[in-house]
């Protein structure tokens, strides 16, 4: 299995596409600028779950504000937030099934 590439706009679809292939709504912003800073950039829903997910390159680092917002997130009930990235593909692929 060949895995996303490595841009952060290449593999945003590429997620994206896997979610559509397994009927999963996602949402995402088409451009950041006047949003709030921190957010995730992918909100897939999965019910019971809401899957919350900050996409970044092979060797991207959260900023200090997204650390802050995922860490409140987390205390959330039934919303499950992390980090994806490309070598993360087998893991995304098996954490989406149903």
């Amino acid at each position: 299995m060949s895995l996303p590439g490595e841009s952060e706009k290449h593999f945003q679809r590429e997620v994206i596409r896997l979610c559509k292939a397994l009927r999963k709504r996602t949402f995402f912003t088409q451009r950041s600028v006047g949003s709030p800073p921190g957010w995730p950039d992918l909100a897939i829903v999965d019910p019971p779950w809401l899957h919350l997910r900050e996409l970044k390159t092979n060797t991207g680092r959260n900023t200090p504000t997204q650390e802050e917002v995922q860490a409140l997130l987390k205390q959330c009930q039934y919303v499950d937030v992390g980090v994806w990235r490309p070598i993360d593909w087998p893991r995304i692929v098996e954490e989406l099934k149903p």
